[in-house]
């Protein structure tokens, strides 16, 4: 950007500032509306622009428009990003200064926005910085969450979940597009008409546009969130209102705008499974009647629609997508099926983030043709003409027809409920599938997807995750930003790779101050969030010892608790001992129904109560848990870690992204031969992190066996007496059955290996003990491990996207 530029830009927004302050008493929310609703003005121009170039691409565009399609968009607080990108941050502080207000208190006041929950939404954030940041065209499709999953709180101990009314007093960064309107049917049936099928009847309701601007920082590029609101088609029941049923007037009303309630509703009922099918085929409808009508604006007709359209389904919830194309293409369209079919193929891809079969969704056929009759015909076609080519194919194999079926007939068929494999249906509709870590890609197919694998094994490929490093290095970390400037210049800003050279300079005794200085700046700025919060005082200067990310028994925090039992009870049987003190810091919200994971965040605030208050271990040892994680809370964790948690069982782990942003902000690692940590292991050399654990061979092979986790605890007297508290009430004040579930399920199932694993954790735990103490040997380690991370850039993932899956090359 030129001076000229830049002066006029700040010109501009000083003025829109102005006019917005005028409107409103002056306080720090007031600050936060007229600077987002100025910073609005400019990312609407550079909107508008972006559309244009790329309305104008033509036929014969190499790049694809892509319609990246998440039911989690993790995107935290925009104002900050904003400011970053257009270079308006010291302005913004400048102009609120005269008015008695800082820009840090300003900044605080933005809600995050509360539209994911976990990794899958904060890598689709990720990604839609990324395309902004490649020029590359694009919009992101999700809901318009009101109440987001929910807001956790901690009631003695226990998880609270409440709505997360994010949107209470509004929100200036939405730009509502009320030209964007489609309307989406559940239920009703099938009719024919002419000779062609129509759904007809049930429910109407209205999808609504509201985009997000995405900005790019070194151009004037955008990306767009495109999410939907849903609305009944119909006002008020007027004869009921006047009736005095007012309950009634309003019911169909209430029933579109539920399917923005929640993300995620609890799916242990019937109604909650219903309104997740539907969210789903809202998202998926409304997206894709959004994609014809930009194509038929530029182009006139549906030819070519697949070659100039990539769609991108980010996990199985979108992949209602490739039947809903199928409609559209036949019913709305009038095309023919192998005409359509190969429109759909040419356009659809999906990422799978999981291996755990229980979480590839699957739907009763009953809620289908209850809800979407004509998508279950249309699922029944394209499993009869995919079944038909694997006949032909591999004749004779009917245990592999089994397995590849779109439909799941249940255990020796008819033992269990019929059932739609949504992943199946990605799989097959799609020319690209892809795992996201190159140990997830070869363990997808090798299990969940192996049959498939055997039909086409071309269409599998890998492509690891990768992070904004404009977010969760540049705004999080502006201290080591700025070192980083100072020691490589700011090439790294513009190509992470130029993060290799800091390798060479690790062992720089000066650099490893002013790196260990940025990092205790960012630990006291983390101690004094926990005082404010937990009214816990911890000792900055101790080890920062990090789990954050969703609650869940494979992702074993548990194992990291017990590795907090097993220290306090050597601290307390040796308190006079040499100990490195530790502060361990957890944070995640557990699914509202998964009773075994809000256990742990309770036994977490337990094993606190007794830890924290024992004056056998003073500052020796702490034990903190955050409530709400969330993304303005990671950017606060992420930089003030010395240690990364990252301890899943091998095999279980996609990828991961949190390890990314800890490495990145020179956190060390210790973690299990899993997701991408293996790959960031071979990119800083595997002696920088501290790799424990069973490998997903072992992990196979000791299950093949008939494991006992008995046995582990009757060898390792550690463990036992670790177990035996959690047992006999020593962390809930002598409440012996309150932790009976946990100890029962470790001593008699222990589907994670926490009992095999426990030993070589705690013994690399004392490894990491005696790294720290070395501090000049620490900082070394840190910086080859942030020397090391150049690669796991999202630039670096989308540009892999763009060159095997959405450009028009990658169809040949």
């Amino acid at each position: 950007m030129s001076t000229t530029q830049r002066t006029r830009l700040q010109s501009a927004f000083k003025a829109a500032l102005a006019a917005e302050l005028a409107q409103a008493p002056l306080d720090r929310d007031s600050a936060l509306r007229a600077a987002a609703t100025a910073c609005r003005a400019v990312l609407s121009e550079r909107w508008a622009k972006t559309q244009a170039q790329d309305a104008k691409r033509g036929a014969k565009a190499k790049t694809r428009r892509v319609h990246y399609l998440s039911m989690e968009f993790l995107m935290g607080r925009a104002l900050h990003n904003a400011l970053a990108a257009l270079g308006l941050t010291d302005t913004l502080a400048e102009a609120l200064a005269p008015l008695g207000l800082q820009l840090s208190d300003v900044l605080e006041r933005e809600p995050d926005a509360a539209l994911g929950n976990g990794g899958l939404g904060r890598l689709a954030a990720c990604f839609l910085d990324s395309f902004a940041e490649l020029g590359l065209p694009s919009f992101g499709y999700g809901l318009r969450y009101q109440f987001g999953m929910f807001a956790q709180g901690i009631t003695e101990g226990r998880q609270v979940e409440r709505p997360d009314d994010w949107l209470r007093l509004g929100t200036p960064w939405e730009q509502p597009r009320p030209e964007c309107r489609y309307t989406v049917r559940f239920g009703g049936r099938v009719v024919v008409e002419g000779g062609q099928r129509r759904w007809v009847g049930g429910e109407e309701v209205v999808a609504q546009a509201y985009d997000f601007i995405v900005p790019a920082h070194h151009s004037e590029r955008v990306s767009t969130l495109r999410q939907w609101q849903a609305s009944s088609v119909k006002p008020i029941d007027f004869e009921a209102f006047c009736r005095g049923d007012f309950e009634g007037a309003n019911r169909h009303r209430v029933a579109a705008e539920a399917l923005n309630w929640v993300l995620y509703p609890d799916d242990s009922t019937d109604a909650g499974r219903e309104l997740r099918l539907k969210q789903e085929a809202f998202l998926v409808s409304a997206t894709l009647q959004d994609l014809i009508a930009r194509h038929l604006r530029e182009f006139g007709s549906l030819q070519g629609l697949g070659r100039a359209n990539a769609i991108h389904l980010n996990d199985t919830h979108p992949a209602l997508a490739p039947a809903e194309l199928m409609r559209l293409l036949l019913d709305e369209h009038g095309l023919g099926w192998d005409e359509a079919w190969a429109i759909t193929r040419q356009a659809v891809s999906y990422t799978n983030h999981t291996l755990m079969p229980e979480a590839l969704e699957t739907w009763p056929l009953r809620m289908f043709e209850a809800l979407l009759p004509r998508h279950l015909e249309l699922i029944y076609e394209i499993n009869q003409r995919f079944l038909d080519g694997v006949k032909a194919q591999v004749p004779g194999d009917t245990a592999l027809l089994r397995r590849v079926s779109l439909i799941d007939e249940g255990p020796e068929h008819g033992g269990g409920e019929r059932r739609v494999r949504m992943a199946a249906l990605a799989v097959v509709a799609s020319h690209r599938v892809n795992g996201v870590a190159q140990l997830h890609s070869d363990l997808c197919v090798q299990t969940i997807f192996a049959g498939y694998a055997r039909l086409f094994p071309q269409r599998f490929h890998n492509v690891t995750n990768g992070v904004t490093p404009r977010r969760w290095l540049m705004q999080a970390n502006p201290g080591f930003s700025a070192l980083l400037d100072e020691t490589l210049g700011e090439g790294w800003r513009t190509d992470l790779g130029e993060l290799a050279k800091l390798k060479k300079k690790a062992g720089q005794a000066k650099l490893q101050k002013a790196f260990l200085a940025v990092k205790q700046a960012n630990k006291d700025k983390l101690a004094a969030r926990i005082r404010q919060e937990l009214g816990l005082v911890v000792n900055p200067t101790s080890l920062f010892d990090v789990q954050i990310k969703r609650i869940h028994e494979y992702k074993r925090q548990l194992l990291n608790i017990l590795h907090v039992i097993a220290r306090y009870q050597a601290i307390v049987a040796n308190p006079q001992a040499d100990w490195v003190p530790r502060t361990v810091v957890i944070a995640g919200k557990a699914a509202s129904a998964y009773h075994m994971a809000k256990l742990i965040i309770q036994l977490a605030h337990d094993v606190a109560r007794v830890v924290n208050s024992d004056p056998r271990v003073g500052d020796k040892l702490k034990l903190a848990f955050l409530p709400n994680y969330g993304v303005s809370l990671a950017e606060t964790i992420i930089p003030a870690a010395d240690l990364s948690e990252q301890i899943s069982t091998a095999g279980t782990e996609a990828s991961g992204t949190g390890n990314m942003k800890f490495a990145l902000n020179g956190a060390c690692t210790i973690g299990t031969w899993d997701g991408a940590n293996i790959e960031m292991a071979q990119h800083m050399g595997v002696d920088e992190m501290f790799v424990f654990g069973l490998r997903t061979e072992q992990v196979e092979s000791i299950k093949a066996l008939g494991y006992d986790p008995r046995l582990y605890v009757e060898e390792n007297r550690q463990l036992k007496a670790v177990i035996d508290a959690l047992g006999d009430g020593s962390f809930a004040n002598g409440d012996t059955q309150r932790y009976r579930a946990i100890v029962d399920k470790l001593l008699q199932v222990d589907n994670y290996l926490l009992m095999a694993d426990f030993a070589d954790y705690v013994a690399t735990q004392a490894k990491v003990d005696e790294a720290f103490r070395d501090r000049a040997a620490w900082a070394e380690r840190a910086l080859k491990n942030v020397a090391g991370m150049g690669w796991f850039s999202s630039d670096r993932t989308i540009a892999e996207y763009v060159e095997r899956v959405w450009s028009v090359d990658s169809l040949a």
